[in-house]
C-alpha cells in the first residue's frame, strides 16, 4: 500500500475516532441517568403509581433534608421525619418562601442515603417532577406522595438500615420567571 494511502487510512480512522468520541460524550449523561434510575444508583429513587407489594412489620423512619442553592432566594423547610411500616404510602410536606421581590422559577434535585435505599425508594407524586415558579413573597406547600418497596427486607445490604434520609437540593432555573 502506498504511503499516501496509508495515511489516508488512518486519518479517516482518527476521523471515525473523534466523531464516535464526542458522540459518546453527549450521550454519557442521558446514559448514566437511565443506569442510575434503573439501578438506583448514587441514591437515585425509583417512580411509581402505587404500591402492588402490600405492607410488612417492619418499620422505617424517612428523614427529610434541603438545601438551597445560593443563588436562589428561597427558603425551604424540610417535612418532619416519619417512621412507619414499610411499604405504607405517606404524604409528606416541604414548605418554600420565595424571599425575593420578583417571580422566581427554581426546581431540585434528590437523592437517597445510603445510596442502596434509592432502588427501593418509590415516589408516587413529587414536586421534583416538575419546576416551580414562586411569586415574590409566596410560600407554598409542595408534597410527597412515596413509599418504600417492601423488598428491602430481602436485601442483605439493607438488612441493619432503619433510617433512610431523602434529600433535596434546590437551585434558580434557566426557565421564563427567574
Amino acid at each position: 500500500m502506498p504511503s499516501g494511502n496509508r495515511n489516508k487510512g488512518v486519518a479517516l480512522a482518527l476521523g471515525v475516532l473523534a466523531v464516535g468520541m464526542v458522540g459518546l460524550a453527549f450521550a454519557a449523561v442521558p446514559l448514566y441517568q437511565m443506569f442510575c434510575s434503573v439501578t438506583g444508583y448514587g441514591g437515585t429513587t425509583q417512580v411509581a403509581e402505587a404500591n402492588p407489594k402490600g405492607v410488612i412489620a417492619r418499620e422505617m423512619t424517612v428523614r427529610f433534608d434541603s438545601n438551597v442553592d445560593k443563588t436562589l432566594p428561597w427558603t425551604v423547610k424540610p417535612a418532619s421525619p416519619i417512621t412507619d411500616k414499610i411499604g405504607t404510602v405517606d404524604t409528606v410536606t416541604y414548605v418554600a418562601t420565595n424571599n425575593s421581590d420578583k417571580p422566581i422559577t427554581g426546581q431540585a434535585i434528590f437523592n437517597v442515603a445510603p445510596d442502596l435505599a434509592g432502588v427501593y425508594f418509590n415516589k408516587i407524586e413529587c414536586f421534583c417532577f416538575t419546576e416551580q415558579t414562586l411569586q415574590p413573597g409566596e410560600t407554598v406547600e409542595m408534597p410527597i406522595v412515596f413509599f418504600v418497596d417492601p423488598d428491602l427486607a430481602d436485601d442483605r445490604d439493607l438488612a441493619t438500615v432503619k433510617d433512610i434520609t431523602l434529600s433535596y437540593t434546590f437551585y434558580a432555573s434557566d426557565s421564563e420567571g427567574s
